[in-house]
């Protein structure tokens, strides 16, 4: 009998190994069987391409309706879009806003003064009380390479309260109502300014009551530049008690606000952004591009931020930039259901944080950077920069333990030694970086190639030319490597489906690399890579726990599945940035190809989108097919680029910026006379393509850059260079002589008081009083053997003269108080003679308001302009003195 049984047991395990040989060369039968046909390719892309039109398009542009004011009977407390929009339309209705004339500084400041009092009228009195200030600031300070020196700059400031607290620190809500030269400034920022009344309105006449009282700050100088907020925080009786801010802002006009910056290091502001914030739209990755000086602006809230020092968030309006800071920026670039997306979320913001627990001791709660991201505008995340450290370590080194083990998975299954696996794991490692390193050639190359060919920009007012200029060569460079590899070296005994999944485990172990350099660097940035390992390491889990790792090509259904998540958040990332960045490459001046940041940012999304699901082409049959599908789509959009689809600019919609002055110079010697007297258009060109896209319609004749000897001999190469970003690049600007002399609307009065010298005989001061438009700059340059010693400005220049060198920039600006300016220099001569030239000064006086009526030559020359650039220009004197 046990004979028998040992016969039986012997008969029944041999058929058992016969069983597992057949399976495994089942399973390795179809491991190496390809089995969808290559005419799904296109297919597969479609469905990635249909994902993001069906859902992160369409979310990417969701906005609330707006509340009307018969239903504010019915949603108490609600924020009410109709009332903020028509206190919007009258804003709009007044024109232009130029800190320092009477729109800006008489008409908008009585029509907030008059709304408050209406808001006043129906304050809940026996509940909050209201004060209401009327500022004017004097001061200065330093703003890049000038001194930012203002007077009788105006801020309208709303205090409200709760009578029943005790509380003396204070929220801060910050916009401005100012505007550029030819804008209305409806977006930016009225748009802000009325969701603030209506933010007050609703605070108090609500019967929810708060803690801290809240100071509405209506800024009236940001544009010339952040002056109204640097007088607050600076002067104001309240500013000392601002415990936090909340900035808003604008690069647009219309659409959802972003929360681009936060803290520093307050992580309960997030806290309170996630519990109350109802259309959540924020990105860290947005606020390290910011800080990283990439986008040619700045806000109010570095002011509040480095003068405070007041904690806070930054909040601006990025849609639609291509209006940003021209005559298109208007009411009717604005809609309701915007307003209201803002109001729901500034109105709820400030209830949460009125009440803040954190807000009696700030500096308690000072914990450090937060990472912070919403994903499709549904639900808000946050963390701390800490705990994003751990959460990058974790799934780095656990992407790269999921790998190990599904490599030994494959060595027990397939029979082959790991170190035959090891090997080729390391050459699609090798491939992954290529791949990689590709992925962004190739579109750098393109931007390179299109630039040499005075084709920059193509995509301005076509974005979807960039799927065909960017991203297509970007998912080239990302599949060529592998798909080259796996097509031509076919003859392996690793069977097909398991080589590529070693590609895409190459990839995987790439990421974690790089997550973890980005790290180490502290780049919070680098939970973009988190998330994409988070979700591959929950793809291999399912597959290493079922039997889907070994069965063919099954795993790659997971793998795809898994992958929609992190495909939306990506594609949903990506499209606001291209939405923010495509608009500023019109103003991000002339030496820099904007094309290599826009396609950087094309092959960033393509990279994290499709890392993992690009390889998957290599389940289709002839996945090279793939590649030329690819080549063919690139193909096809550059012959559209180079045709009039591809000229950047639309009249009305996507302009060309012209920044220019109308400039009237005489240059004065030490004895009196006059050496040089001409006119011009001065151009500091905002883009690229410089002055080329306007030949076929005017005549440039003279057109030229600054005489390079005249940028070595003349301080600032004797133009008026309007501000830091001008004077930075006055000698990459442009000049067009006219005959005609620049009919001027008036002239600066400059007087010299005094000229002493001082008793040591080595030292002189000069004495001057100057008076003029809302807008001068002083240019002092000590000649050769002289030094500045002091003078009756901000003295950090002279304190720090390692990092500030002369010829000095002083830059004046007046709100409400037009009185002269006096002002002395104090300087050192090494021989003591000062019966000779001791130093230049410039003096310029910009007539920028459209009150100021331009001549007869510039009003042709305007005329002539083609229909698609929008000029924002003024005169200008500049007088150069030698004393």
């Amino acid at each position: 009998m046990g004979a028998q049984v040992d016969q039986s047991a012997i008969v029944e395990d041999n058929s058992s190994q016969l069983s597992t040989i057949i399976n495994l060369k089942e399973n390795k039968k179809q491991c190496f069987k390809w089995p969808l046909p290559w005419y799904y390719t296109p297919t597969f892309f479609a469905f990635w391409l249909a994902l993001f039109f069906a859902l992160v398009f369409p979310l990417f542009n969701n906005l609330p309706s707006a509340v009307k004011i018969y239903e504010e009977s019915e949603k108490p407390g609600q924020f009410v879009a109709e009332r903020a929009e028509s206190n919007l339309l009258q804003l709009d209705l007044m024109g232009p806003k130029l800190a320092g004339y009477e729109t800006n500084e008489v008409v908008v400041v009585q029509f907030l003064i008059n709304e408050i009092e209406k808001i006043r009228l129906d304050m809940r009195s026996d509940i909050y009380e209201m004060e209401l200030d009327v500022q004017q600031a004097y001061g200065s300070y330093l703003h890049w390479q000038m001194v930012n020196m203002y007077q009788g700059v105006q801020n309208v400031i709303v205090k409200l309260s709760s009578r029943h607290s005790n509380s003396s620190n204070y929220l801060l809500i910050n916009s401005h109502y100012d505007s550029k030269p030819s804008s209305v400034g409806s977006g930016d920022a009225e748009f802000m300014i009325t969701t603030m009344l209506e933010v007050l309105r609703q605070m108090s006449i609500s019967e929810e009551t708060f803690v801290h009282p809240i100071v509405f700050l209506f800024n009236g100088a940001e544009e010339q530049p952040l002056q109204g907020s640097h007088g607050f925080i600076s002067s104001h009786k309240w500013s000392a008690n601002c415990k936090a801010v909340l900035n808003l802002d604008s690069c647009g006009a219309g659409g959802r606000e972003l929360l681009f910056q936060s803290g520093p290091n307050h992580p309960w502001l997030m806290r309170h952004y996630k519990k109350s914030v109802k259309h959540p739209f924020a990105t860290t990755l947005a606020e390290e591009i910011f800080q990283a000086d990439l986008i040619p602006s700045d806000t109010d809230f570095r002011i509040f931020r480095d003068f405070g020092p007041v904690p806070g968030l930054d909040m601006a309006g990025v849609s639609n930039g291509f209006v940003y800071h021209t005559k298109y920026d208007r009411f009717t670039a604005i809609s309701n259901r915007a307003l209201q997306n803002t109001g729901d979320n500034l109105l709820a913001l400030v209830r949460s944080i009125s009440n803040a627990e954190e807000m009696y001791d700030t500096e308690a709660y000072s914990e450090g950077h937060s990472v912070f991201f919403d994903f499709l505008g549904l639900f808000f995340i946050y963390y701390y920069e800490s705990t994003g450290v751990a959460l990058n370590m974790s799934f780095s080194l656990g992407g790269i333990l999921v790998v190990c083990v599904s490599l030994w998975r494959m060595s027990r299954v397939s029979c082959e030694n790991v170190s035959t696996l090891a090997c080729e794991f390391g050459i699609f490692l090798l491939l992954a970086v290529f791949g990689f390193l590709l992925a962004f050639g190739f579109p750098l190359l393109i931007s390179v190639l299109y630039d040499a060919g005075d084709r920059t920009m193509t995509y301005f007012s076509n974005s979807w030319l960039l799927i065909g200029i960017f991203i297509c060569p970007s998912l080239i460079g990302l599949v060529l490597p592998t798909t080259l590899y796996l097509t031509l070296r076919t003859k392996e005994k690793i069977c097909h489906a398991y080589r590529l999944q070693i590609a895409q485990h190459a990839h995987c172990v790439f990421l974690s690399a790089l997550c973890i350099i980005l790290t180490a660097a502290s780049f919070r940035s680098a939970y973009l890579c988190m998330i994409s390992l988070f979700f591959y390491f929950g793809s291999q889990v399912i597959n290493l726990l079922s039997s889907l790792h070994d069965r063919g090509y099954f795993w790659a259904l997971i793998v795809g599945a898994c992958q929609i998540i992190p495909f939306l958040y990506f594609a949903y990332l990506f499209h606001a940035l291209l939405i923010i960045i495509i608009p500023m490459t019109s103003r991000n001046g002339m030496s820099i190809n904007p094309d290599l940041l826009v396609s950087l940012v094309c092959a960033l999304g393509t990279v994290f989108a499709m890392g993992f699901l690009a390889q998957l082409v290599n389940i289709f049959r002839r996945p090279k097919c793939s590649i030329g599908f690819l080549s063919l789509i690139m193909f096809i959009f550059c012959m559209i680029t180079v045709s009039d689809v591809g000229f950047p600019y639309r009249p009305k919609t996507n302009v060309m910026r012209l920044h220019f002055l109308e400039v009237h110079r005489w240059f004065y010697e030490y004895d009196g006379s006059l050496s040089l007297e001409d006119s011009g258009y001065y151009f500091d060109l905002q883009d690229r393509r410089l002055e080329s896209p306007l030949r076929d319609s005017m005549d440039l004749t003279g057109f030229t850059r600054l005489d390079q000897d005249d940028c070595k001999t003349k301080m600032k190469c004797g133009m008026p260079c309007f501000n830091h970003r001008w004077c930075a690049t006055v000698e990459n600007a442009r000049w067009l002589p006219r005959i005609e002399p620049v009919q001027l609307p008036g002239l600066p009065t400059l007087e010299l008081l005094n000229k002493t010298v001082l008793a040591n005989g080595f030292e002189v001061r000069y004495e001057f009083r100057l008076q003029g438009p809302p807008r001068m700059s002083l240019f002092v340059g000590p000649l050769a053997g002289v030094k500045m010693l002091n003078w009756s400005f901000l003295k950090g220049m002279l304190d720090n003269p390692a990092m500030y060198k002369p010829p000095y920039h002083v830059f004046i600006a007046f709100g409400i108080d037009h009185s002269p300016v006096n002002f002395f220099f104090q300087l050192n001569k090494e021989n003591g003679n000062f019966a000779e030239p001791v130093f230049e000064l410039g003096v310029s006086a910009h007539y920028m308001d459209d009150s100021h009526k331009r001549d007869d030559v510039t009003k042709a020359f305007l005329g002539s302009l083609p229909e698609f650039a929008h000029p924002m220009e003024w005169p200008t004197s500049y007088e150069r003195y030698i004393f």
